[in-house]
Formats: C-alpha cells, sequence, structure tokens
C-alpha cells in the first residue's frame, strides 16, 4: 500500500468515526428529549389546580412521572351540604383524588371512623385544632384531615354534634414515593383541600390556617 493510500484510508477511518459520534450524539439528545416529553405530564399542569386549592407541586411529591396528566374538580351544594372533590389522572395509570365536605360529626366520630382501633393503624398530627390521620397499614397513603366549622346559615349551637370540614384523600395506583413520604404528600393535599372548602363553606368563628401541617415523624 502507497502513502497516498495510506494517508486516504486514515482520513476516511477518521471521517467515518466522526460520522459515527455524531449521530450517537444526536440519538442521545433525542433520546432524551423523548425521555422528557414522556414524563413530565404532572409538571405541565397548572401551578394550582382543582380551582386553584391545591399547588402542584404538592400533586408532584405524590404521583409518579407521567407522560401525560388530567387534573378536574366538582363541587355540589352549598352550607352545611357542601361537598368538594379534586381529582388528577395520570397516563401511568395513578390517580390522587380528595373528597371534601361538611359534616355533622365530632371529633371522636372522625377518630373512631378513620382512626382504627389502634395506635398502629393510623398515625396522627394536630396544630390549633386542626388534625390529621394517616392510614399506616395501607400503600394509598390514605389521609384524612378534620376542622372543626360551623357553615354559613347554620345557627351555632343548633347541631346535634360539632359541625367540621372533614377530607379524605388517597393515591389509586402506584405513587412516586411510599411510606412516610407518601403518607405526607397524600396529607398535604388533602389539608390544602380542606382549607379551600373551609373559605367556600364560610364557617363561623374564623381560624387562621398554618402554612402547613406538622410533618409526620413516626415511619413504623
Amino acid at each position: 500500500m502507497t502513502d497516498a493510500q495510506r494517508k486516504r484510508e486514515r482520513a476516511a477511518t477518521k471521517a467515518s468515526t466522526k460520522g459515527l459520534l455524531i449521530c450517537l450524539a444526536v440519538l442521545s439528545v433525542a433520546g432524551a428529549g423523548a425521555w422528557f416529553a414522556l414524563t413530565t405530564g404532572l409538571e405541565r399542569l397548572p401551578s394550582k389546580v382543582c380551582e386553584g386549592s391545591v399547588d402542584r407541586d404538592v400533586v408532584i411529591r405524590a404521583l409518579p412521572r407521567t407522560r401525560t396528566a388530567e387534573e378536574g374538580s366538582s363541587r355540589s351544594h352549598e352550607g352545611k351540604n357542601l361537598m368538594f372533590s379534586c381529582h388528577i389522572y395520570t397516563s401511568a395509570d395513578s390517580i390522587l383524588s380528595g373528597m371534601t365536605r361538611v359534616d355533622d360529626a365530632s371529633m371522636q366520630q372522625w377518630l373512631d371512623h378513620y382512626g382504627g382501633t389502634t395506635s398502629k393503624e393510623s398515625i396522627r398530627v394536630s396544630a390549633d385544632g386542626i388534625e390529621a390521620l394517616a392510614g399506616l397499614n395501607t400503600d394509598s397513603g390514605r389521609s384524612s384531615v378534620y376542622v372543626p366549622c360551623v357553615p354559613r346559615g347554620v345557627p351555632a349551637g343548633s347541631a346535634n354534634e360539632s359541625y367540621a370540614i372533614i377530607t379524605e384523600a388517597s393515591v389509586v395506583g402506584a405513587g412516586r414515593v411510599s411510606g412516610a413520604a407518601l403518607r405526607q404528600a397524600v396529607s398535604d393535599f388533602a389539608y390544602q383541600l380542606t382549607k379551600h372548602v373551609y373559605e367556600e363553606a364560610g364557617c363561623k368563628d374564623r381560624r387562621t390556617f398554618p402554612e402547613e401541617l406538622p410533618r409526620y415523624e413516626d415511619d413504623r
């Protein structure tokens, strides 16, 4: 092989290698873009979902990455019969949902219904008369929030029990996280729904809500 032939062969090899590297770089960028497009459905939701009641970041903490996500809400009745629901559906087959209502129920009745029969079934936090429970023996992050409230149109002292705003929330399907982290995310979701309905119900004896619930510390 002559020197000229060897030079041409080396040049061809360099060109082929350069072309391969460029091709790999293009494929890498395209792959990253495709992955981003397929996993950022939650980030494309409004900054506040469900009538502006819940921060998108709370939803992102609870649900897994997904190609698409859809949020929605509904309400029915007013005053002592007010009900409000919020849901986020994803193409990953996971759903975050919550339902908030005005109820004629004491805190003890709420505890009996949502707290289970032993302390090993749920964990509880409270702040300024606001109560929250999360189930320990569940993969859904099932949580509930209770806030005393005599709604608009109900004379104080006329109820058989104390009126309250009660929210129940959970994840159906896989969550982004599990254990205490999922319970906290779902409880924060329920808490923001509760604050929203508290305003909508026109509760008497107005209260100031903390920015957030106390954090769950026990990951039993």
